[in-house]
């Protein structure tokens, strides 16, 4: 159902008025280079694409007949737009000079048996450039020469290009509607009327991370294995030439679309709705961060009344499809990671229920409910002080996504990768923001995967709860307390408590609390305040009366049982450093009245 849903986003673009993809048979390409004409056929000028910096040039396209250039070294002109060496005979410094003029006499041959059949003055003008033209004449040092180029020519009259000529228009349109009756024909597997089959499915897509640059293709055959009753590539999956261009031409619209084309781990995912629909404009931020403040914000207000239950912007239309597709390169095809087809009111719902399950008090200023991206990151080691995306499993990401977007369980490989960063992780690092930022959301992915994968209650465990009965939580609380409590007696260590001692107290509490307690009771008689002193030393007597004495300290810790550790160990923390900083502010505010 991908393809014809791709179709349907090509009309759905074609029939606005406002919107410039390219028609069938024509094609967008970047541009490089203007060679402009007088009326007469005489060369006045290359020039660079319009743009008011480098930037702007860069990104200059237009809409010119024909597909996409077809690779390979064999001779294939384009029609009034091709590199440097079809239109202007440039030589290449790697390659023989007659390589270099085949390949502008087969473009000017193209051309020139067209002239009388197109009858068009500025199409006459590039022929007559042609005919007198001298391949190698031009320097490519000292011209803005470099990828694809296309013919203007100085007429007051007219100001756009030769292939937007209405009779040049005409004459491609009324060529790419002609059925010679040379091609393959056979029922569509899209539409399922009696239609000429594409060979190939062009134009190949571009903009998959890591796939190639030349484009690839979703659909392919090129071994013998994958061919059924001797039917060659495009042949086996019969689809018409016309809903191949339409669907391969939506989605390079949609990969050339910053807004509407993300990259997590290996994957590169783009989305779409059936309609226009605010949800549209979120959707970026819910798989990447956020790029502005705007969309911040909006998301926001999407969460917060999708999780209130309120009606907004985003519950209107709920019957609208939505569309999500994850593609990964292989080789010289593309690999459909996940298809997600869900309508908005669904889509909504699910979100409410991620947004639910990764609530977590207590957040510190600035943090951002994390995006899809940021939850995989957290699987990862740093590099340079960052999460290293490289090394994200292309599994894990795409089903996490999944889980995110269909509200199917959280991958079991997330919870353990990210309780395994937290016991390998250190201290606090040099950005300390960036690091409570990220221990909060491990601690909300935890209990998001607590909620959704073990039947954690979904108002349980938002925030620091002292009486909750699980005896890995209550744990966790402790080690929090101890941590704590050697921070007071000793300030910053090289090698806390949770650098030595945390892996062992969440895997096998037996092992690690006995001496942890011991340590405890050298670090309390360090603690200099005796108000300090007396609480860490009550709140860490209140956690092990929660601990049956009869059961004593846990052999081994379930996965499960370590994400309830984790989180009792961060909600506790928190706790505790709330706490430090409103006594801190009192002592200083009374200082001054003591004096």
């Amino acid at each position: 159902m991908i393809i014809p849903r791709l179709i349907d986003y090509y009309d759905r673009l074609a029939e606005d008025q406002d919107s410039d993809i390219a028609p069938f048979g024509w094609s967008r390409q970047k541009i490089k280079f203007i060679v402009t004409l007088t009326l007469d056929g005489k060369l006045h000028s290359v020039d660079e694409p319009p743009g008011d910096d480098a930037k702007a040039k860069k990104r200059f396209t237009l809409v010119v007949p024909g597909q996409s250039k077809p690779s390979g070294s064999g001779i294939n002109p384009c029609f009034l737009w091709d590199n440097e060496v079809y239109m202007l005979g440039v030589e290449r410094q790697d390659k023989d000079p007659s390589w270099s003029q085949v390949r502008f006499k087969a473009f000017r041959d193209r051309l020139l048996g067209l002239e009388a059949q197109i009858n068009d003055s500025h199409f006459s003008a590039v022929c007559s450039l042609l005919r007198s033209w001298q391949p190698g004449c031009l320097d490519h040092e000292a011209t803005p020469l470099a990828w694809f180029g296309i013919f203007r020519v100085i007429d007051p009259a007219f100001h756009g290009y030769v292939h937007e000529r209405e009779a040049v228009r005409t004459f491609w349109t009324s060529l790419e509607n002609t059925n010679d009756g040379s091609g393959t024909m056979a029922p569509s597997a899209v539409s399922g009327r009696f239609q000429t089959v594409a060979r190939l499915h062009e134009p190949k897509i571009k903009g998959v991370m890591n796939a190639q640059s030349s484009g690839a293709l979703l659909v392919s055959f090129n071994d013998d294995a994958y061919l059924s009753y001797g039917k060659e590539q495009g042949y086996n999956a019969p689809v018409s030439e016309r809903d191949a261009f339409r669907y391969c031409t939506a989605l390079n619209r949609l990969l050339a679309n910053p807004r509407r084309v993300y990259r997590i781990g290996g994957t590169t995912v783009v989305y779409w709705a059936s309609a226009p629909h605010p949800v549209e404009d979120i959707t970026g931020a819910i798989l990447s961060s956020p790029e502005d403040e705007e969309t911040a914000r909006r998301l926001e207000a999407c969460l917060d009344s999708a999780v209130r239950g309120l009606p907004s912007d985003f519950t209107v239309g709920s019957d609208v499809r939505f569309f999500i597709l994850g593609l990964s390169p292989n080789a010289a095809r593309l690999a459909v990671r996940y298809w997600i087809d869900t309508s908005v009111g669904e889509f909504m719902e699910h979100l409410k229920t991620h947004a639910l399950a990764l609530t977590l008090a207590g957040a510190p200023g600035g943090y951002r409910f994390p995006s899809i991206r940021d939850i995989v990151a957290e699987t990862v080691p740093l590099k340079a002080g960052w999460p290293d995306e490289d090394r994200v499993s292309p599994t894990l990401a795409g089903e996490t996504a999944r889980a995110v977007l269909t509200g199917a369980p959280y991958p079991q490989g997330l919870l353990s990768s990210v309780l395994r960063r937290a016991r390998i992780d250190g201290g606090v690092s040099a950005n300390r923001k960036l690091w409570m930022s990220a221990l909060h959301r491990r601690a909300a992915i935890v209990r998001g995967c607590l909620c959704r994968n073990h039947a954690l209650n979904q108002e349980a465990l938002m925030s620091l709860d002292p009486s909750y009965p699980s005896v890995p939580y209550q744990l966790g609380r402790l080690f929090a307390v101890l941590e704590k409590t050697q921070f007071e007696a000793l300030g910053e260590v090289n090698a806390s408590l949770k650098d030595k001692f945390f892996g062992a107290a969440s895997g096998t509490p037996v092992t690690a609390f006995p001496r942890l307690l011991r340590i405890h009771a050298h670090h309390l008689a360090k603690i200099e305040h005796p108000g300090r002193r007396i609480n860490l030393e009550r709140l860490a007597g209140s956690i092990c009366d929660q601990v049956p004495a009869t059961r004593g300290f846990p052999s081994h810790l379930t996965l499960e049982e370590q994400g309830l550790f984790f989180l009792g160990y961060y909600q506790q923390r928190q706790d505790l450093y709330a706490k430090k900083a409103e006594a801190d502010s009192y002592h200083s505010s009374h200082e001054g009245d003591s004096r």
